[in-house]
């Protein structure tokens, strides 16, 4: 069985952040990472070259393969930031209120547990601010904190 290719790192977040190329990204950086210490009161730790993780859980599939994870978390990509909302994908009740803030968020795209923005002035950050809560709680629940 394989393992995670994205694992925490040793790398600095603050250096991380303040190495983003446009002025606009890393401001958004910045604001994001604020948001996330605020919501999630963790601390934030890199997970692979690129992702800023808030938390992390211990997860086991069916088939066997398990590892861990970052709770929740983004990072400031080149096209548009990334935001890991995995609480919608694990708690049905959460993907229906992640649909209803969704619809007042503002301009955005999404994958499966992933929202898409280009720049946070497309969003309502009190909106946004709500996701990233909902879904922080949503995984503390599913997957509760062993031996933290």
């Amino acid at each position: 069985m394989s393992e995670n290719k994205t694992k925490p790192t040793a790398l600095a977040v603050e250096e991380f952040i303040e190495a983003v190329e446009h002025d606009g990204k890393r401001a958004d950086a910045k604001a994001l990472d604020a948001l996330f210490r605020r919501v999630t009161g963790e601390e934030p730790v890199m997970w692979g070259p690129s992702m800023i993780g808030y938390g992390t859980y211990h997860y086991k599939y069916d088939s066997g393969r398990e590892g861990d994870f970052l709770r929740t978390g983004f990072s400031p990509r080149k096209a548009k930031h990334s935001i890991y909302l995995m609480g919608g994908y694990c708690d049905e009740l959460t993907g229906t209120k992640n649909d209803a803030l969704l619809a007042k968020l503002g301009k955005y795209s999404q994958g499966k547990s992933c929202l898409y923005i280009n720049k946070l002035t497309d969003v309502d950050m009190a909106v946004l601010e709500d996701l990233v809560r909902l879904n922080f709680e949503a995984m503390n629940k599913v997957y509760p904190a062993v031996n933290q």
